[in-house]
C-alpha cells in the first residue's frame, strides 16, 4: 500500500481483508491530524454539507476528539442502522468490498495522512473513510441504499458491468449532491472530506451540475485524480434508493452494452441541467498544472 503503517504491515489480515484496528497503537500526533482536519472542515461545512452529515457525527459523538475507536464508535452505529465499521489493510477486490457492503459492514482504512500532506491522498484514509462515510449511514434511508449497492455487485460481474456500477458509487456515495429547501448541499464522502472540493463543488463555475439519471450515470466516465467535471443531484436519498433498489438491473445492463459512454465533461441529451460549468479549471490541466479553480 503506497501509504507505510507499520500496525498494518505487522498484520496478517483475515480472510475478508479486515484487520485490527488496534486503536491503542495510534500516536498524539495521528489524533492531532484527525482533529485538525476535523476543526478544517467543520468550518468549510457549514452551509455547504447536508444536514444529514451533521446529524450523523452527533449522534455518532464523532466530535469527541481523537481518531475514533471503532467498537465504540460501531455500538451507536449498530443500534441505528444495523451497520458497522471494519478496518482494512488497504484497497480491496471488487468482491470482497460488495460483500462487505450487502452485509452491512463498511470498510475503512486504519492509517491517518502525514500532518504535512494534510490535502495529499495516495488511497482513501481513515478520515475520508470515517468522517466522510460513516455519518450518512446512521439514515435508515441511505443505510439501506448501500446495502442494496451491494448486493448489485455480483450481477454486476456476472454483467461484466463493475465499471459502470462503479461510476454509480462514485457520483453518489462519493461526490452526489442534494438539494434541499436552503439549496444544493454535499453528501458525497469524497467532498465532504475535502477542503478545497467542498467548495469547488457547489461554488466553482467550471463544473456541471445536473439532476441525478440512473443510466445516465452509469454511462457517465469520471476523474479519479482531481475534481469532478460533473456532480449529479438528487432530491432526496428516498430517491437514489427507488431509482436502484427497485430496479431490475439486467434490462439495464443489455442497454448500456449497446451504448457509447459520455464523457466527464458532456451535457447529455434530456439533462436536467442546474449548471452548465465552464469547465475552465480541468482546461487549463487541472491539478497537475496548477489551475486556478475560485
Amino acid at each position: 500500500m503506497p501509504v507505510q503503517d507499520p500496525v498494518v504491515a505487522e498484520q496478517t489480515p483475515a480472510a475478508d481483508h479486515t484487520i485490527d484496528q488496534c486503536w491503542d497503537r495510534y500516536t498524539p500526533e495521528e489524533h492531532g491530524v484527525w482533529d485538525t482536519l476535523y476543526a478544517r472542515q467543520m468550518k468549510v461545512l457549514q452551509g455547504r454539507a447536508a444536514p444529514e452529515h451533521f446529524k450523523g457525527l452527533e449522534l455518532l459523538k464523532l466530535d469527541e476528539g481523537g481518531i475514533p475507536d471503532f467498537r465504540r464508535m460501531n455500538e451507536r452505529l449498530y443500534k441505528l442502522t444495523g451497520w458497522e465499521v471494519v478496518a482494512v489493510h488497504g484497497l480491496i477486490p471488487n468482491d470482497v468490498f460488495f460483500d462487505h457492503l450487502a452485509n452491512r459492514r463498511f470498510v475503512a482504512g486504519r492509517f491517518i495522512r502525514d500532518a504535512d500532506k494534510l490535502d495529499y491522498l495516495p488511497e482513501p484514509d481513515i478520515f475520508h473513510d470515517v468522517f466522510g462515510h460513516v455519518p450518512l449511514l446512521t439514515q435508515p434511508v441511505f443505510a439501506d441504499y448501500m446495502e442494496a449497492y451491494g448486493r448489485g455487485g455480483a450481477k454486476a460481474a456476472r454483467h461484466g458491468m463493475i465499471e459502470n456500477l462503479t461510476r454509480l458509487y462514485w457520483y453518489t456515495v462519493e461526490f452526489g449532491l442534494i438539494n434541499t429547501p436552503e439549496g444544493q448541499r454535499i453528501y458525497g464522502a469524497g467532498i465532504v472530506s475535502s477542503q478545497s472540493e467542498s467548495i469547488f463543488a457547489l461554488e466553482g463555475k467550471s463544473p456541471n451540475r445536473v439532476h441525478f439519471d440512473l443510466e445516465r450515470v452509469m454511462r457517465t466516465d469520471y476523474r479519479y485524480d482531481d475534481f469532478q467535471q460533473t456532480y449529479f443531484v438528487i432530491d432526496s436519498y428516498e430517491e437514489l434508493m427507488e431509482a436502484t433498489a427497485g430496479q431490475d438491473f439486467d434490462p439495464i445492463y443489455a442497454r448500456l452494452k449497446g451504448q457509447d459512454d459520455f464523457k466527464a465533461s458532456d451535457i447529455a441529451p434530456g439533462d436536467k441541467v442546474y449548471s452548465e460549468g465552464s469547465q475552465a479549471y480541468a482546461k487549463a490541466g487541472g491539478l497537475a498544472k496548477g489551475a486556478k479553480w475560485s
